[in-house]
């Protein structure tokens, strides 16, 4: 799918799809600055008549394509679904509730826990749970690996989650509350929530001991989050390859039943870098094939646990 033969409607209709999109990232993006150059730069596609002959997929490969052309922020993308979707403007409630069963659904992102030999042990995170409702199922995972001599968390699939979920899992790392972890600032609001280490966690802290970090082209928002700040504060070595680089939180906004905008309306800052990952992604200490950082890591863990 993507062109096809041309006709009034569909031009009539891409034209409002882009200019629909384009006025939720002017008034939401995160970087306003940014914004004004996208929406100069695809209205003059539009006027162009560029996405005239475009079906709903192609139209948003390509406006997506566009996008980070301009600003390569891996958030800000048009999204096509086969299924319909309801019109109504986005319910925080909702989609909260939708993101907690999901990760109920999926034992709170937590995909294995095991030893390895050499005394090694590995949590295979897959999403990065709520830090209220997940709080339990991190720290239990914890508790199976307390005894362990090295550890290694493999966000290799890791999609992404929980700012306050990956504080959570950082708090793990780290001896006390007095770590600052880094900081989101929302746009909305002008205003910037600081992440700091939890005081009380329900298994014990894993200090004084090495901790690797898994990771690959797949690893993608929260998992990002987690990876970037146990590196950035020297308290994890990462092996794997470079991640997707999504550092922005990010709203969603139908624009048909079957095309929706998201906009990222925040942005991280990592209070040891003053910067995050976006668009760069998190860069492996080890870097080795996504397939072979197990291997790798393990091995490492094994030498210096010994």
């Amino acid at each position: 799918m993507g062109a096809k033969a041309p006709g009034a409607a569909d031009a009539v209709r891409n034209d409002r799809i882009v200019g629909e999109a384009l006025d939720r990232i002017v008034a939401g993006y995160v970087f306003p600055e940014r914004a004004a150059k996208i929406e100069s730069a695809l209205r003059g596609r539009l006027a162009a008549g560029e996405y005239d002959a475009l079906d709903g997929p192609g139209l948003c490969a390509a406006v997506t394509a566009h996008l980070q052309e301009v600003c390569p922020d891996r958030h800000l993308r048009l999204l096509w679904q086969d299924e319909p979707q309801s019109m109504a403007p986005e319910d925080d409630d909702a989609g909260r509730a939708a993101f907690l069963a999901l990760l109920r659904a999926e034992h709170q992102g937590i995909h294995a826990v095991e030893q390895l030999d050499g005394g090694v042990g590995r949590i295979d995170i897959r999403r990065i749970a709520d830090a209220g409702e997940g709080g339990r199922a991190i720290g239990a995972a914890m508790e199976l690996v307390a005894c362990t001599r090295a550890l290694l968390l493999d966000l290799r699939e890791c999609r992404g989650g929980s700012p306050e979920g990956a504080a959570l899992w950082c708090s793990y790392f780290f001896p006390d509350d007095q770590v600052h972890l880094n900081d989101i600032y929302q746009r909305a609001t002008d205003s910037t929530r600081q992440y700091w280490t939890a005081s009380h966690l329900p298994a014990p802290r894993y200090l004084d001991r090495p901790v690797y970090v898994l990771t690959g082209p797949t690893t993608f928002s929260g998992g990002e989050d987690v990876a970037y700040t146990l590196q950035a504060h020297g308290r994890a070595v990462v092996v794997g390859e470079t991640t997707r680089g999504g550092a922005h939180p990010t709203d969603r906004h139908p624009v048909t039943e079957h095309i929706t905008v998201t906009v990222p309306t925040a942005r991280t800052v990592n209070a040891v870098t003053g910067t995050n990952w976006e668009g760069v992604g998190v860069r492996p200490d080890r870097a080795v094939p996504a397939e072979r950082a197990l291997e790798v890591a393990h091995e490492e863990a094994r030498r210096s646990a010994a």
